[in-house]
């Protein structure tokens, strides 16, 4: 009940016990909170399998001063319908509850199944589900290491299609091969961003026969929807974009067309969980990919299956001279993603890193640095207005520039104190999903004395290192570290290749080199 009562206050286990702190200090209480001991607590048991000791006074005095509530019904296992759908009452439902039944209905309607009974899946689900167990099977997940998906999929995909290839490169003394697939020639050649060059188009929705989910897909949404509700995943079917066609000369120049999340979600989504899980237990079974993406031929055919996509960049910031640091660098920000996203959890990231899709404006934000600049202001700079997982905003345009952070509003007052570029594109082999790679670049040092301060990544991150561009030793073992998403890792090495290009004696750092060219 604990993490229920975390979970409605829109909060992740890490800002929770940062509240907590903030609260005992600010009312005199002797109480504490760590964030280990908060994971015990809503796990009911420690990372070794014993129960947890009685709460201490003073740790039970704090909680049920927060939440108004006796330590013990906080501790108690909650109903099976808990974090499923509120049955109606007197106050309108939240949105999540919302949007958690349209996910229902979608089910119901695309297994060919009759009303109600994927609400009886999930509850049935919900029931047999604990918390431990839960935690013990991400901590499993995030023992898979990003080489071992690599082998896998390279193994499963044996045949490959004329003209393309896997993402290959050599930094420093290091071979590295990822699991995102393409045309070579979307990783050669650098396209800038936000000067009107991006020629995607949007189609019209059209009524297009959708095929039945087979039974074992269909089992394992439903088992998916009851996983998200007990961790309290943020699940908002707002449209994604989704890509139709895209010319093998310039991936900016392409059509799409929409998808609601909740399709994206319940379909190529899963073959992620499927995968890991997979390698995790030394299995070889895979029926959700042999059903939804068999082939790479399949992979490249677009119109015949969802394929939404991703918009991520290494974000450089230019730092002056220091006295700590020294000679004058950039400041490369790599996150670790929250356990509370839906994909890539506990993995290392670039940021700014987001679906591809749009607020309000399905024809304007077609363009990949819409995208881009909106989650920086999200990730970066603090707009929770233009966050999509909330659905809260009522702004007419909420990326209109006069609604623009302090930051952004003073990278755009003039021309070259920012660069934006796309450094690559690719269809990760992991979803199926489109990936662009982008650059950002914030090239006038007077941001990090001013704003350096107000860069805070959000919900969806874990954690947030800084590194320096002069550093190529650290840069090369962060490369190295194993727990990196594929498309990650594929975004901060063509940022890095192009950043030694341009960076001038503010980089210090291997070459990127591309194999297979």
């Amino acid at each position: 009940m604990l993490e229920q009562k975390i979970r409605e206050r829109r909060m992740t286990l890490e800002e929770f016990a940062e509240y907590a702190e903030t609260f005992a200090r600010e009312r005199g209480e002797p109480g504490t909170l760590g964030l280990r001991h908060l994971q015990r607590l809503v796990a009911g048991r420690k990372s070794s399998g014993e129960p947890v000791r009685p709460v201490r006074q003073v740790t039970a005095r704090l909680l049920e001063s927060i939440f108004e509530v006796g330590i013990e019904e906080l501790l108690a296992v909650p109903s099976p319908d808990a974090g499923l759908v509120r049955v109606a009452t007197a106050e309108p439902p939240v949105r999540a509850d919302v949007e958690f039944a349209a996910a229902l209905d979608w089910l119901d309607d695309r297994a060919g199944w009759s009303a109600g009974t994927s609400r009886a899946e999930v509850r049935s689900g919900l029931s047999g589900l604990e918390p431990g167990a839960l935690l013990d099977r991400r901590a499993t997940r995030g023992r898979v290491g990003r080489r071992q998906l690599v082998r896998t999929l390279a193994h499963y995909y044996r045949d490959g299609v004329e003209g393309y290839d896997t993402y290959r490169v050599r930094f420093g003394g290091q071979g590295l091969m990822t699991t995102i697939f393409g045309a070579p020639e979307w990783w050669a050649e650098v396209r800038p961003l936000a000067d009107g060059s991006e020629r995607m188009k949007l189609l019209r929705d059209k009524e297009t026969a959708r095929p039945e989910l087979g039974g074992a897909m269909a089992h394992a949404a439903a088992s998916k929807l009851a996983e998200s509700a007990a961790l309290g995943v943020r699940v908002a079917n707002l449209p994604l974009y989704r890509l139709l066609e895209i010319e093998q000369g310039d991936p900016l120049v392409g059509t799409v067309g929409l998808v609601p999340f909740v399709e994206y979600a319940l379909t190529a989504d899963l073959l992620e969980g499927e995968l890991v899980d997979a390698v995790s237990r030394h299995h070889g079974g895979l029926p959700l990919r042999d059903e939804y993406l068999p082939d790479l031929e399949a992979v490249l055919d677009l119109p015949a299956r969802t394929c939404a996509g991703g918009v991520l960049a290494l974000c450089a910031i230019a730092r002056p001279r220091d006295r700590f640091r020294g000679e004058p660098d950039y400041a490369l920000l790599v996150q670790e993603r929250s356990g509370h996203v839906l994909n890539a959890a506990g993995r290392l990231a670039v940021i700014p890193k987001g679906f591809h899709q749009p607020l309000n404006d399905v024809r304007g934000d077609v363009p990949v640095s819409a995208t881009l600049l909106r989650e920086m202001e999200e990730e970066l700079f603090g707009r929770a207005e233009v966050d999509t997982t909330t659905g809260e905003s009522r702004a007419a345009s909420p990326m209109h520039p006069g609604r623009w952070s302090a930051p952004m509003r003073w990278l755009a007052e003039e021309p070259g104190r920012m660069r934006m570029e796309c450094t690559g594109f690719g269809f990760n082999l992991v979803s199926g999903n489109y990936e662009f790679a982008s650059l950002v670049v914030i090239e006038d040092e007077e941001f990090w004395p001013r704003f350096g301060g107000q860069v805070e990544a959000n919900w969806e991150a874990a954690g947030l290192q800084l590194y320096s561009s002069l550093d190529g030793e650290l840069v090369e073992d962060l490369v190295a570290r194993e727990s990196w998403s594929n498309e990650g890792l594929f975004a901060l090495l063509q940022g890095l290749r192009r950043l030694r290009e341009i960076g001038g004696k503010r980089v210090d750092l291997p070459a990127v080199e591309l194999s297979g060219l």
